[in-house]
């Protein structure tokens, strides 16, 4: 005989029943078959509202029976022909005009014990069962009603009774020995005491009730029907890439089902257990899914079987030097909270026995604090015990697997994965038997340890880097055109996923939590709402996804200040904006530190020559030891640009025109032609080479007249490039008659900086540097005479996203 159980999602539309009618069918044709069936889908709820709004003296409460009553007379009408249907909704009138008189009781007392509630409760089953029954009787099976409060006998712990099994085990084998139909339907979840009253087995009991059969009529099998294809490798609504575990063993199932995997309640275990009876998880809309078979020994090699957690936890600490070496302190405490009903998940105790840390329910919070505070009031009133600590909105994360134990560094790989994600670990507990590895951590952490933990122990190591990019101008767009063209190498050759989660421009911003299609970014930009930083933040922070990279393509300066709360929440932040890091030096130092603290790199490689590795190459010479006496270079691409095309035939204003068209100056050319731009650069070489400067301290020697250091708008500053055209004339013929070429030079010898426009002779490493190229030449102990060289195109939105693109590959490969 097989047993199949049916959940409320499985049964909670005549459409969803016609599903369950077939699977029952296509199962009888070899097999007798006992089914077992939950209240429709909501149904429960529905009830204990009813109940509570009855007990509040709540008139609502005829609405919510209304609506029961509806549900279920729909479905009727909707399984059963109407020249049928007459008896049927009938029947479940008398039932609904029992359930109606039971409210009204409860209404008028004020009252609802858990007795009551059973009684209440209980009819969603009794309705449904009934229901499923008639229908398949209309579909031409051979199938009988029976109900489970005849058979399962419990004791008098309403709400959540226990089993009798031994009266029980024997009414089921009796019925079925004498039963002569080829299908028996049963309502789950529902018994009665010794007595005779209506009993329950706990939410999840239809599980319960179908374990139960199974093991009194010796099944062949226990089929669980439900809304998903199995137990998964960890919960599918937190980890896309989870997958339906084929086979585990009855204590890793028990192990992931009290640790939250919904789609077994744990006690169904124990009575299938000891007669090694097999349960399959099978999926209701998808009948032909393989699902999970759950038998004695696991077949699977990976020694972690799966991830699970329990949400809304609170962590418990009584401590206290008054608990060192006193016995029966642990006894004291968890008896305290037995009294009061109170489950425990986890718990932890320090070696010194200074201090007992366990979680509980975020409900039971409150509740336990009274209790233990009450227990230990001597001890506390003494200072020998501290009033209880609580700390709410934490969860629970699992490993779960029978063969960790046999498997080295388990553990270890778990807390380092983890902790390089900045997920803070509160408490942890391991059994000698390896089968659980537990941790506390923040609520807010739970879909970023998930993923984490999944990638590392499921996945084939593909590491998922997750973009919020801010500017999707020049340099941006770029950016996203490389991204989207190189997806399909960085995850075949790297094993890198790169998802564009978030874009904005000046004035619009766009999410979606499953990653932008970078085919059409730009309707999807243009439909996007209002941009504003601060929600932009909030939004990343609460997505809260692992591998995080904040994106900053523009040259704004109040983009550069939200470096530090990015940083601070382990998100990373990858830059071509110069301002953060040639702000003040307390700010660039914080900024390194918080990397350092939260875990989160802060890469800005691009800051100085684009996409050339100037930065990683002096951050290379400095770690290994050497050091920098002299830097020598030429850092801009616009003005290298500028005056390599600066000629008698060719103005000055037009060079600058065509340079900007061309995206080689910031949409404000005076932030190049003034300097400043390079002054930035070297004072970004210089802080890297381990010297405190400010951007004051460097000198500035502009060539620029002094009519267009005064301009105060862009256009004006422009038009003096026109009316002083003899004054750039002047320098450029100058050059000219000593054999030299001008070039924008930068330097830092000893401890200070300078930059300016120098003549360059013809056997100087600058003299041949062309169009918009850069040249560092970094003296060093190990290259005092001839400097180490670094040339190459260092202006563009090409080379520079290319740059930005290298820095998040970066990360993506630590």
């Amino acid at each position: 005989m097989k047993v199949l159980k049916f959940g409320g999602s499985s049964v909670a539309s005549s459409e969803n029943i016609n599903k369950v009618i077939n699977i029952v069918k296509e199962s009888s044709y070899k097999n007798n078959i006992a089914v077992v069936v939950s209240a429709l889908g909501g149904i429960t709820d529905l009830l204990l509202e009813a109940g509570k709004l009855a007990c509040n003296g709540d008139e609502n409460y005829i609405k919510s029976l209304k609506t029961i009553e509806d549900r279920h007379l729909q479905v009727v009408r909707e399984l059963i022909p109407v020249n049928n249907q007459s008896g049927v909704l009938g029947q479940i009138k008398k039932m609904l005009n029992k359930l109606e008189n039971t409210l009204e009781g409860v209404f008028l007392i004020n009252e609802l014990s858990n007795k009551t509630s059973d009684k209440i409760v209980s009819f969603g089953e009794l309705f449904s069962s009934y229901i499923i029954a008639e229908a398949m009787k209309n579909n031409s099976l051979d199938a009988e009603l029976k109900n489970s409060q005849e058979l399962i006998v419990t004791n008098e712990n309403f709400s959540n009774a226990a089993v009798l099994f031994e009266k029980t085990s024997k009414n089921i084998a009796d019925f079925f020995k004498q039963n002569s139909h080829k299908i028996v339907v049963l309502p789950g979840f529902v018994a009665k005491t010794e007595n005779g009253e209506v009993s329950t087995l706990g939410r999840g009991g239809s599980d319960y009730t179908a374990a139960i059969i199974a093991a009194a009529t010796n099944a062949s099998i226990l089929e669980i029907w439900t809304d998903v294809s199995g137990m998964y490798t960890a919960n599918p609504n937190f980890v896309s890439e989870a997958f339906p575990i084929k086979n585990i063993s009855y204590q890793e199932a028990m192990e992931l089902s009290h640790f939250g995997a919904k789609v077994l309640y744990p006690p169904t275990i124990q009575p299938v257990l000891k007669k090694e009876i097999p349960i399959c998880i099978k999926n209701t809309f998808d009948a032909k899914a393989e699902g999970t078979l759950i038998t004695k020994v696991s077949s699977n090699t990976n020694p972690i079987k799966g991830i699970s957690h329990i949400e809304n936890m609170a962590l418990i600490t009584l401590e206290g030097s008054g608990m060192i070496g006193i016995p029966g302190i642990s006894k004291r405490l968890f008896e305290a909270l037995s009294l009061e009903k109170i489950s425990v998940s986890l718990i932890t105790q320090a070696s010194s026995e200074h201090s007992i840390c366990f979680a509980i329910s975020n409900n039971d919070a409150e509740k336990a604090k009274t209790a233990i505070d009450t227990e230990f009031s001597y001890e506390i009133e003494q200072h020998k015990i501290e009033p209880l600590i609580v700390e709410k909105n934490n969860a629970i994360i699992a490993l779960v697997g029978d063969n960790m134990k046999s498997h080295q560094g388990i553990s270890g790989k778990m807390f380092s994965t983890l902790g390089k994600n900045n997920v803070n670990i509160r408490a942890i507990a391991q059994g000698a038997s390896e089968k659980n590895i537990s941790a506390v951590i923040a609520h807010k952490d739970i879909k970023k340890a998930l993923n984490t933990l999944h990638s590392e122990f499921f996945e084939n190591q593909t590491k998922q880097l997750n973009l919020f990019v801010v500017g999707v101008g020049n340099v941006g767009g770029k950016l996203l055109d490389q991204i989207k063209q190189q997806q399909t190498y960085l995850l075949k050759n790297l094993r890198l996923q790169v998802r564009v989660i978030a874009l904005t421009n000046s004035k619009k911003m766009v999410f979606n939590e499953d990653g932008i299609d970078l085919d059409n970014w730009k309707p999807q930009l243009e439909k996007g709402e209002k941009l504003n930083m601060d929600l932009f933040h909030e939004k990343v922070t609460d997505l809260n996804y692992r591998n995080s990279i904040f994106v900053d393509n523009t040259a704004n300066e109040n983009v550069s200040k939200l470096y530090a709360d990015y940083l601070k929440e382990s998100v990373a932040v990858v830059t071509c904006n110069k301002i953060a890091c040639s702000s003040n030096y307390t700010n660039y130092l914080n900024l390194k530190q918080l990397a350092r603290e939260y875990n989160a790199p802060f890469l800005f490689e691009t800051n100085v020559g684009a996409g050339l590795p100037i930065i990683d190459t002096l951050k290379n010479l400095i770690a290994s030891g050497d050091k920098v006496s002299k830097i020598q270079a030429v850092l801009s691409g616009s003005l290298n640009f500028v005056f390599n095309n600066f000629n008698e035939e060719n103005s000055f204003y037009n060079v600058v025109e065509q340079a900007g068209i061309q995206g080689y100056t910031e949409p404000d050319p005076r932030i190049d032609l003034s300097g400043v731009d390079v002054m930035r650069k070297i004072l970004i070489l210089a802080r890297e080479s381990g010297t405190r400067l400010e951007l004051d301290d460097i000198k500035n020697d502009s060539f620029l007249p002094k009519a267009s250091l005064d301009a105060v708008t862009v256009p004006e500053f422009l038009e003096t490039l026109k009316t002083e055209t003899a004054h750039f004339n002047n320098i450029y013929q100058k050059a000219a008659a000593n054999n030299c070429r001008l070039k924008f030079v930068a330097e830092f010898d000893n401890g200070t900086a300078k930059v300016g426009l120098k003549e360059i002779a013809s056997d100087h490493p600058f003299y041949n540097l062309d169009g918009s190229d850069n040249i560092v030449l970094f003296f060093t102990e190990r290259y005092p005479v001839q400097p180490l060289i670094i040339k190459g195109a260092g202006a563009g939105a090409d080379v520079t996203a290319s740059g930005l693109f290298a820095d998040i590959i970066r990360i993506g490969n630590n």
